[in-house]
């Protein structure tokens, strides 16, 4: 249950009523072959980069110029024979499935398991040059190079020699600052490159670590002058004694990466504004050899033009998902005077990623549209006319900008848009009705749905709420559980009142539509936070909904004294060391309320301020910022979505420390100690043990069962943990003009695993 290349924020948002987004088309523009099919989408982040995207919508601005290495079928299912293509059965009607390539996996007497790529040979990028085995090897040890910091973790497939391959590396920022100011060996850099680095430090660092105790005077939480208390008012350890100690305190919890640090005070401008460019920009990213590295990755083997095999040390049930990757084009990407397979050179300086993260906001490949431009909220698209499969039908393809969920209804509505992927909610429902005359399929729309393959729920980071500074505390999880037993009980009447029908309450922290998910007729399955500090059940099956949230808050009370909270007559008076009597939940509901977790939260909030907890609801009207806050460790809890992949690998997502798994410890240091921190950008900050070795060994199974028991366990913990509270599975729609779009050329049998654009190659305009 990774998330895909991307965390997804469920952006459900309304600005009432307005007339669609996008340029009018006009009843003469329709049979114009220079008509555009217009797609609505929510905002976008402009990383349109098959290596650095974060969100869905910019995700699937790239898969639009791209081609992966294999395909799936409506079920999920890897097509392995790509090239001749296989037929699988999917409702009753036999559908064949072609990709770029064919895979061959071969068991190995000695536990190693090999992977055996074959690929087409006529198969061109958007401009013309060849798709070779040397874009995908390319394409691998950019996903795999030690300063890699995107969403992939094909680095943590145990690939032969990779572990060897990225050692012995580190960024210069880490380097430099390790190193100290008086150093004098300048082996690994130069002496020009350490002076510029500790003047940007006391230009640039210092200073904003001075703001950030000026915010902590200025708000009372520290007397002036005193930095050590400033720092803790703010999250950090409360040692620094100086302004300067605390820079480097920040500067090593956020792994020396300056664009990390300035998101601490949610001002994207303060340390780019104080900073040289390339210190700020160059010196986090510059990889730096500092001990052995291996030259290559040895269970990366070319064996032709086009074909490879990649052997793995053994078996890894998620090793094929990630094994498909996207095809990047060297010569575009990379730089083909540096691609030398036999001497160990693969497109890029090793450590240097500068020529990749250049093309972050302009993709090309070999999918079926090329990447124009981006303008003014709209990304403009050509058709390729060389794509593997034919040409799009359709010449030109736009994804435009849509405020809101209305913004995306009324657009189909009123003929500015044709395509678009509303909230399903209950007023959606209602809109496509009156539409339609009464219909969910209409002269006006047609609507598509299909379960979800995430799922919505409430993240509460235990960097920010814990008990002493230690997360991992029973305390800080008792704090915690407080909170999420509050939440669950009104998780019913909200999604009820959102969805109605189209939505249920989930009580595990994965996708119902996993295999992996637990069922109620499973052995020790339990409705998320039911029991009390005491492990006894809150509810009985007879209880009204008032007495169930009077349970509820009760319990409540019990998990905050057990926090180490003073309870006086029903009633919070005073808070543990590190602990508040104030918290904070963001939410991106557009400032109207108009997101599924909204009146959970809501009621909520009510319930906890009859015990003196107050919970600070933040209707967020514009969300752009919320994830650099979450991953700044700035935001209490916050309610969104994830997207996951068919296979349901929690690696990225819940194991402790992504970024250090294969040998790089400066990475993701976890400010508390223990294990390093860093699942899911640092969101949760969970350093569990036992759940880092759960998660490896469900990896190393194929029997599907055993994985299921296996992920139930891991699962538990993350309950336990109580940083993520499950609320809803919800059915997605996706609605298209009636009037405007060719149906019966649109993509058959749409799946959860199989989108609309799946063929977009077919797809016409009437």
């Amino acid at each position: 249950m990774k998330r895909a290349l991307a965390l997804i924020l469920s952006l459900v948002m309304c600005l009432g009523l307005l007339a669609g987004c996008g340029d009018k088309k006009t009843d003469d523009q329709t049979k114009d072959e220079n008509t555009p099919l217009v797609v609505g989408y929510a905002a976008f982040n402009e990383k349109f980069s098959p290596f650095f995207s974060e969100t869905e919508y910019d995700q699937d601005v790239w898969v639009m110029t791209s081609l992966g290495l294999l395909n799936s079928d409506r079920q999920g299912q890897i097509i392995m024979n790509g090239i001749e293509g296989e037929t699988h059965a999917y409702n009753g009607t036999d559908y064949t499935y072609y990709g770029p390539a064919d895979c061959e996996i071969v068991e190995n007497a000695d536990g190693t398991v090999d992977y055996n790529f074959t690929m087409r040979d006529d198969i061109v990028f958007s401009d013309g040059e060849k798709v070779t085995i040397d874009d995908v090897i390319f394409s691998m040890y950019v996903l795999c190079d030690p300063t890699y910091d995107g969403n992939s973790t094909l680095y943590a497939v145990p690939i032969q020699g990779m572990a060897a391959y990225r050692s012995g590396m580190t960024t210069l920022a880490k380097a430099l600052a390790a190193a100290g100011r008086d150093n004098t060996d300048f082996t690994y850099w130069t002496e020009e490159q350490q002076t510029k680095f500790w003047d940007n430090i006391d230009k640039g660092l210092v200073p904003f670590a001075q703001g950030i105790v000026d915010a902590c005077v200025e708000a009372g939480a520290a007397d002036e002058g005193d930095v050590a208390a400033a720092g803790a008012a703010w999250g950090f350890s409360g040692e620094a004694k100086t302004v300067e100690d605390l820079a480097l305190e920040i500067g090593e919890q956020y792994g020396w990466s300056f664009s990390a640090m300035e998101k601490e005070v949610g001002n994207s401008d303060a340390l780019a504004d104080m900073m040289d460019e390339d210190v700020y920009a160059d010196y986090p990213t510059i990889g730096v050899k500092t001990g052995d590295s291996a030259a290559n990755i040895s269970g990366i083997k070319k064996t032709g033009d086009y074909s490879m095999t990649v052997t793995l040390d053994k078996v890894d049930a998620t090793a094929i998902y990630q094994l498909g990757v996207t095809i990047a084009p060297m010569h575009y990407y990379g730089d083909p005077s540096l691609y030398d397979y036999d001497n160990n050179q693969f497109g890029f300086p090793k450590g240097d990623l500068s020529s990749v993260r250049a093309k972050t906001t302009s993709p090309m490949g070999a999918g079926p549209y090329k990447y124009i431009k981006y303008e003014d909220g709209v990304v403009y698209f050509e058709a390729n006319d060389s794509y593997f499969l034919g040409a799009p039908k359709t010449k030109y393809l736009n994804f435009q900008q849509c405020m809101s969920d209305d913004d995306k209804l009324n657009g189909v509505i009123t003929g500015t848009i044709d395509i678009a992927d509303p909230s399903f909610s209950n007023d959606t429902v209602e809109a496509i009705e009156k539409a339609n005359g009464g219909e969910l399929d209409g002269d006006k729309i047609t609507t598509n749905t299909v379960d979800n393959l995430g799922y919505g729920y409430l993240g509460i980071s235990s960097a920010c709420v814990n008990v002493g500074g230690e997360p991992g505390s029973e305390a800080s999880k008792d704090l915690r559980k407080a909170f999420a037993t509050v939440f669950s009980v009104y998780r019913n009447v909200a999604i009820e009142s959102y969805y109605g029908e189209r939505a249920s309450v989930i009580n595990y922290p994965i996708s119902n539509t996993s295999w992996a998910a637990p069922q109620p007729t499973d052995d020790g399955y339990k409705v998320a936070f039911s029991v009390d500090v005491n492990g006894n059940d809150i509810y009985t099956s007879d209880m009204t909904a008032e007495q169930r949230y009077d349970a509820a808050l009760q319990a409540a009370l019990g998990y905050f004294e057990a926090a180490g909270y003073t309870v006086e007559d029903g009633k919070l008076t005073a808070a543990p060391e590190g602990a508040k009597l104030e918290y904070e939940v963001q939410i991106p509901a557009d400032g109207s309320g108009d997101h599924p977790s909204f009146m959970m939260i809501s009621e909520a909030s009510k319930a906890l301020a009859t015990i003196g907890m107050n919970l600070i609801v933040t209707d967020l009207s514009d969300s752009s910022g919320l994830w650099d806050g979450i991953d700044a460790r700035q935001v209490d809890m916050w309610c969104a979505a994830w997207s996951a992949t068919v296979d349901p690998d929690m690696y990225q997502i819940y194991y402790s420390d992504v970024a250090d798994h294969n040998g790089d410890p400066g990475i993701g240091k976890n400010p508390y100690g223990g294990p390093a921190q860093g699942g899911s950008n640092k969101m949760y900050c969970i350093a569990d043990a036992d759940l880092d070795s759960m998660i490896l060994t469900a990896r190393e199974s194929l029997d599907q069962s055993y994985r299921k028991t296996m992920y139930k366990a891991c699962l538990d913990i993350v309950v336990d943990w109580a940083v993520e509270v499950p609320v809803y599975q919800r059915q997605n729609a996706i609605i298209f003009s009636t009037e405007r779009v060719n149906m019966s050329t649109m993509t058959p049998d749409i799946t959860t695993f199989y989108k609309w654009y799946a063929e977009i190659e077919n797809i016409e305009l009437n």
